[in-house]
């Protein structure tokens, strides 16, 4: 059942394919507008704790207890919390405000709780137990944010490499020129076995090995979360059995990096999409998103930083309307994934009437539909313009938590014709809807070359190579010079 909010929150530019989508940054501007209306609203006051001691801090209102509107708050505060703790990350949430709306969020984030996913995964991803505290609102700390310098080293030779979900890529790189890239196709995703894992890469690094006169380091990036170059959470290893992720999967890198002996480092694929926008736009406050197989995002702040904040936007809900698509993975509705990777395309694509074989592998099925495209099939435009409506929406909504002056998007799905059509109408939201922003922002769609291997030479850059040394037969490093 539609609700004002729902209809006060109806897009200005309609999707083709999805007549009854629900942007969330539209439905949440009208819950605040509603609130601010209201002499009644209460501050709700947010505050994500990361290790190390980092907090954000996110500061709104609600509606009390008793108040017609307080149901309505009670979906923003989750769906809020959702948002920001896959953009943001915590191992323990601080909701300051009404102990009702505190109570609802830790039962939805307990252990039988309807975000029971997001609550493990957390806790996956900064080893501990996933907590909520509820309090007042004055009582939740001031922010703490940790940044650091990631990346933009080019001298030497190096070798990068991007982790995707059909697709991995390696690039040779000599003083930040790509002499060989390559891109293999692989189904990680249904591996039970982390020998595939570790083959697969250690094949790719040998391949780009064999392009250099030496090794001198290694980088990395792959979808999930990577702390300390340990795989924390990662949908690529799904399919690994728990026992087998903890005790193989998680120290895989650092093994790697043990053998080839060189610096080594991987950060999460989003990380890397921002540090290349930032590298080849020469500019701070880059939001990097990649459509492809899932979602990646990575931000750049005015500093040239990284946050140390997640930036997981596959889990991020762009979509408020309750029978929105389903994350296959956490199975919850509305979430990014099916709005920016190639699963949209795939579910956008049979709504259109597009046939697409069962049987083929998604990198395939993705082919099949740019290759309407490019004949000039009106169904496949009509794929792509919706993605592009989501996309100027979604833009939209990471507006409103991250300080952004330059979007760069690439990925798979915008390769070839697909890429153009999806700014043009992501542009075209962003004039119509929110003016102001559309004013003060960049969007950016890298060359062809750069939207399918820029992820991989940007990777590159990652680690810091220490000169002075000598190497053994292979070019690595192996003892530092004595003087």
């Amino acid at each position: 059942m539609k609700t004002d909010l729902d209809e006060a929150a109806r897009p200005k530019v309609a999707p083709p394919l999805h007549a009854d989508f629900i942007p969330a940054v539209l439905w949440n501007k009208a819950f605040r507008a509603a609130a601010d209306a209201d002499g009644r609203s209460v501050p709700l006051v947010l505050g994500l704790m990361r290790s190390g001691g980092s907090l954000s801090r996110y500061e709104t209102a609600v509606f009390p207890p008793g108040h017609p509107s307080f149901e309505s708050g009670l979906r923003y505060a989750e769906r809020l919390i959702k948002s920001l703790l896959w953009m943001w990350g915590a191992c323990r949430v601080i909701v300051g405000g009404p102990g009702e709306v505190g109570n609802h969020i830790r039962k939805a984030y307990s252990r039988r709780g309807d975000r029971a996913f997001d609550a493990a995964l957390m806790s996956a991803a900064y080893g501990k137990k996933f907590s909520v505290e509820v309090t007042a609102a004055g009582s939740v700390p001031p922010a703490l944010e940790k940044t650091r310098p990631l990346g933009r080293h080019l001298e030497g030779c190096r070798i990068g490499f991007d982790l995707g979900a059909s697709d991995r890529k390696v690039s040779a790189v000599i003083d930040g020129e790509a002499v060989f890239s390559e891109e293999v196709a692989w189904d990680p995703r249904h591996q039970d076995s982390p020998l595939y894992h570790y083959h697969q890469i250690m094949s790719g690094l040998h391949q780009a090995a064999s392009h250099l006169p030496r090794v001198e380091g290694i980088g990395g990036s792959a979808a999930g979360i990577y702390i300390d170059n340990r795989a924390m959470v990662a949908s690529l290893f799904r399919g690994i059995p728990p026992a087998d992720f903890k005790k193989r999967i998680q120290p895989m890198f650092l093994r790697l990096g043990k053998e080839w002996n060189v610096p080594f480092e991987v950060v999460n694929d989003g990380e890397v999409t921002a540090l290349a926008g930032s590298m080849s736009l020469n500019a701070n406050r880059v939001l990097g998103i990649a459509l492809g197989s899932s979602q990646a995002g990575g931000y750049v702040n005015d500093r040239g930083n990284i946050t140390g904040r997640l930036n997981e936007l596959a889990f991020v809900p762009v979509d408020l309307n309750p029978a929105a698509p389903l994350d296959e993975w956490s199975g919850d509705a509305g979430c990014g994934v099916q709005y920016f990777s190639q699963q949209a395309a795939f579910r956008l694509a049979a709504k259109a009437g597009l046939g697409l074989a069962d049987d083929l592998p998604a990198v395939d099925k993705l082919k099949v539909v740019q290759e309407h495209l490019h004949g000039g099939d009106e169904r496949a435009r009509l794929v792509f313009e919706t993605i592009g409506v989501y996309l100027g929406y979604g833009i939209a909504h990471y507006a409103d938590y991250y300080d952004i002056a330059h979007a760069l998007i690439l990925g798979r799905v915008t390769s070839g014709e697909a890429g153009p059509i999806i700014l043009e109408r992501a542009r075209h939201v962003l004039k119509a809807e929110f003016p102001a922003l559309f004013a003060g922002l960049t969007l950016h769609l890298p060359d062809e070359e750069s939207r399918r291997i820029g992820q991989a030479v940007a990777a590159a850059s990652l680690p810091v190579i220490e000169r002075n040394e000598k190497r053994n037969d292979h070019g690595l490093e192996t003892e530092k010079t004595r003087e």
